[in-house]
Parts: structure tokens; sequence; C-alpha cells
């Protein structure tokens, strides 16, 4: 779908880190994921809105990398390694809205990789018209076999992610 469009943070130093940690702007998902995400595309564009992607597939040296450089009390808003991450299964995709008309990306509550409760996908600050936004995503991904994490309004988990193995290929 070439609405969908990329702004793969973490190939950038415009990430809560400040450090680049991909070579490539790419989004890489498990087939199945990735054709959800096209779906749920299709049913936005009806509303003039296109899927604006930050993240996706991320190998598992990275989600070291980040476990490693957040503060304990921020611990939340990043996967422990010990575990591994859906991002690093490709079943996890970090998205947000943009205007297929202007291209500019829709204001939500809280920004991408803000680590604070305005991040919450349930946090009932914000303008009305931002938490409408932030909802209409999670019901579009929702409806689409995806869930959204708990701490970020922006991350979204494929349905079958456990069935997927840990990556740690760099890109």
């Amino acid at each position: 779908d070439p609405t969908i469009r990329l702004d793969i943070r973490y190939a950038t130093t415009n990430n809560f880190t400040g450090s680049v940690f991909y070579n490539e702007s790419k989004a890489l998902m498990q087939r199945p994921a990735a054709e959800a995400v096209a779906r749920a595309s299709a049913k936005l564009k009806s509303r003039g809105l296109g899927l604006l992607i930050h993240d996706a597939y991320r190998p598992w040296f990275v989600t070291k990398m980040f476990w490693d450089a957040t503060p304990g009390e921020m611990k939340d808003f990043v996967a422990n390694p010990a575990n591994g991450s859906r991002h690093n299964r490709g079943c996890a995709v970090d998205l947000t809205l943009y205007d297929l008309a202007t291209g500019q990306p829709i204001e939500m509550v809280a920004g991408y990789d803000e680590f604070s409760p305005r991040s919450f996908p349930l946090y009932p600050g914000g303008t009305s018209r931002q938490r409408w936004y932030r909802d209409l995503l999670r019901r579009t991904m929702e409806s689409e076999e995806f869930s959204v994490y708990e701490y970020e309004w922006w991350h979204f988990d494929f349905k079958d992610w456990r069935s997927y193995r840990i990556g740690n290929t760099a890109f």
C-alpha cells in the first residue's frame, strides 16, 4: 500500500535515546501482521487518513540496548530483553495517523516514545479530537487482530506473536 508512510525513528537520532540503531529506514514484519496493517490502512483511507510507521521488527540487541539505557522507573516503556519483545518477532508495529491530503501527522495526546502517563491508550487528558483520533487508530488496529500495549497508544501487537522466534538480525 503506497499510502503507508515510514518515519523509522531508530534509523535517525529523533528518538528517546538520541542515537541511531538501524542502518536503513525499513519496517519489516511477519507477512500475516504486515497484511493486517495493509487492511487497517485500507479502512482508514475513506476517512482521508493514512498510517505512518515509526518502528516494526527490531533486532534483539537493540531491545537490550534500550533496556540498559532506560532508568528503572521508566522500564514499563521498554521490553525486557530476558523475554524478547513482540518487535523482536516482527509482530509489533509502532504507528500513528497522518492526513492523506496534507501529508501531516495527526496530533495525538502524546508524542511517539513519550515516556509519561499521556502515552497510555486510556489516558483521559488531551483534547477530545486527539482522543478521538487515538481511539480510531486503536479500533481500526483491533479490527485487524492487533492489541494495543497498555503503556503506549502507538504500539500494537499482532495476535499470534508467540508463534514466531526472536530475531537478532541487524538492518
